[in-house]
């Protein structure tokens, strides 16, 4: 067996990979191996790895290669790769591409299988054949356009991937160019060469998939530059009703097009124009409970050239139904991380499309384009009356939620807040009680899900125009709200250290400022919240972030 000392990387024969964070190829290491493997703890010295199918065929179908894989874990590597590591790999990267789905006439779709294994497993699975037209011939299965989504989804949860050809529908012409100049101040701009790249990408790949990009990287900019590409009429969805209003104010400021020409698909209006904007609550709407989701129609009946799925990640499961049922249009998916706590991505990548293009968030900090971000956590001790009821809690879910709610955390924000007093702050929480009380304490507004969306914009825009220097914010400020004035965000509590989440959160504050921002999580000592502390490791290390812990000190 060959070694290696000089080298970071350990592969395993369960298909970890670890990688020494003191090394000096840590970094170099780390960006080779990103784009096909998943990064799952990490730690202080030593962060793991896994070689996931899933990540694999994101891999395949962005462009890279096996050998590509294949060099990277050698030139990395202390010993010699385990060779059922390497087998498996080649296995699971070949399977992106086998299974090939294209147009055989008008009334039906062509599903060929250029592996006679595969296709005699599939054969015998009740799932698939449910959804078959007909076999004729061992490695050719044809289906009804209408089953697509639902056969690529039933092909995925067995472990084969999809390569969907089969085209797409096209919808009435929308001509959409971007301005020179914005609207709004007469700035000019241009697409950045990464979004340029992003929308090629895309467009080149069929025009189905995901574009990963961090916050503040200009994402809405790219589904407008898509937009423009495909020429057609456009529904966006996205995750509350300010992010709507601010793609409307995007489009209004950014491209040639009239503000009769978009539509608004919200609680408080139903509009459908050229471009549509709706919100995913709008679509999975029920006036009962058990009932219909009347307004789902706007995706399945309406003849859409593209569809734009904003924060893709947050798609919930009666969307993602609704998505198998429109696999004849372009689907755009944008988010800032692909990253679903219950393992979803795969419906993700059946349903929207692989990733198409991803840039890691260090690289853009680099280059300026997002603010170079210092991630702090900051253990606050207990007050002996929390820590008494943090220990005798009956379940870990209270014993989470006191740890969380820890008063001592007020007074650790305060000074935050004063040693940052020239900039925007966001203090950041879950639970409404603990933000109605810090909220009170600092004499600073609370914008949670309970106040109106014009009271909500309100505050919003006071904020970008500097007339609010602090902002107390629930979870809905988590997705979509561009505050780019803001640059420390205090994060207080939150949802058992969502990687979601964190990634969210931080997005909040990664608009260049011309200095450094900052990013610190308050969480209580010897308390069940430093259990999920990891969860938030897990995501920035992935990022490449440092993530400086330090004791609170009064």
């Amino acid at each position: 067996m060959s070694y290696h000392p000089e080298r970071p990387l350990i592969v395993q024969g369960d298909h970890s990979l670890l990688l020494e964070t003191h090394n000096p190829q840590f970094a170099d290491a780390r960006d080779t191996i990103a784009p096909f493997a998943e990064l799952e703890k990490s730690p202080e010295h030593i962060h793991s790895y896994r070689l996931h199918p899933l990540s694999l065929w994101n891999a395949a179908a962005a462009g890279h290669t096996l050998q590509q894989a294949e060099e990277a874990l050698h030139r990395f590597s202390k010993y010699s790769i385990p060779e059922n590591v390497l087998e498996e790999m080649r296995r699971t990267f070949a399977r992106y591409g086998q299974l090939v789905l294209t147009k055989d006439n008008e009334s039906t779709l062509r599903l060929t299988i250029s592996d006679a294994f595969i296709a005699a497993r599939i054969a015998r699975e009740k799932t698939i054949t449910a959804l078959l037209k007909e076999q004729p011939a061992d490695d050719i299965f044809l289906i009804d356009p209408g089953q697509r989504g639902k056969l690529k989804h039933a092909l995925i949860i067995l472990g084969f991937p999809v390569d969907d050809q089969a085209g797409f529908s096209d919808a009435p012409l929308f001509g959409l160019a971007l301005r020179d100049t914005t609207m709004s101040d007469q700035r000019s701009f241009a697409l950045r060469d990464y979004q340029q790249q992003a929308v090629d990408a895309f467009v080149a790949s069929g025009s189905h998939g995901v574009i990963v990009l961090a916050c503040g990287a200009g994402k809405t900019l790219v589904g407008m530059a898509t937009m423009a590409r495909i020429g057609m009429r456009t529904l966006i969805i996205t995750p509350n009703t300010a992010a709507a209003h601010q793609w409307r104010a995007e489009l209004l400021d950014k491209a040639q097009v009239s503000a009769t020409d978009i539509g608004e698909y919200t609680g408080s209006r139903k509009e459908i124009q050229p471009i549509t904007i709706a919100t995913y609550q709008m679509l999975t709407y029920r006036p009962e409970q058990d009932g219909d989701m009347p307004h789902i129609e706007l995706i399945t009946k309406h003849a859409w050239g593209l569809i734009i799925f904003d924060e893709v990640h947050v798609l919930p499961a009666p969307v993602f139904r609704a998505v198998s049922e429109i696999q004849a249009r372009r689907r755009l998916g944008l988010t800032a991380t692909l990253i679903r706590e219950d393992g979803l991505e795969r419906d993700v990548f059946s349903l929207i499309g692989p990733k198409r293009f991803d840039l890691p968030w260090r690289e853009l900090e680099q280059s300026g384009h997002i603010a170079k971000a210092h991630c702090v956590e900051i253990r606050v001790p207990m007050s002996q009356h929390d820590h008494m009821a943090h220990a005798t809690a009956d379940d870990a879910r209270k014993a989470y939620r006191i740890a969380a709610e820890n008063s001592i955390k007020d007074r650790v924000a305060t000074a935050l807040i004063k040693k940052h007093a020239d900039q925007g702050i966001l203090v950041i929480g879950q639970y409404i009680k603990q933000l109605e009380r810090i909220a009170a304490h600092l004499g600073a507004p609370l914008i949670s899900g309970r106040m109106s969306s014009p009271e909500r914009e309100r505050l919003y825009a006071a904020f970008r125009a500097g007339e609010l220097r602090l902002l107390v914010v629930s979870k809905v400020a988590n997705y979509a709200i561009d505050l780019p004035d803001a640059s420390i965000a205090i994060q207080i509590s939150g949802a058992f250290g969502s990687r979601q989440e964190e990634a969210q959160r931080l997005g909040r504050i990664l608009r260049p400022q011309g200095g450094p921002a900052f990013f610190y999580t308050l969480v209580s000592d010897h308390s069940e919240e430093l259990k999920f502390a990891v969860n938030r490791q897990r995501f920035l290390a992935e990022q490449g972030y440092d993530y400086l812990i330090e004791e609170w000190k009064p």
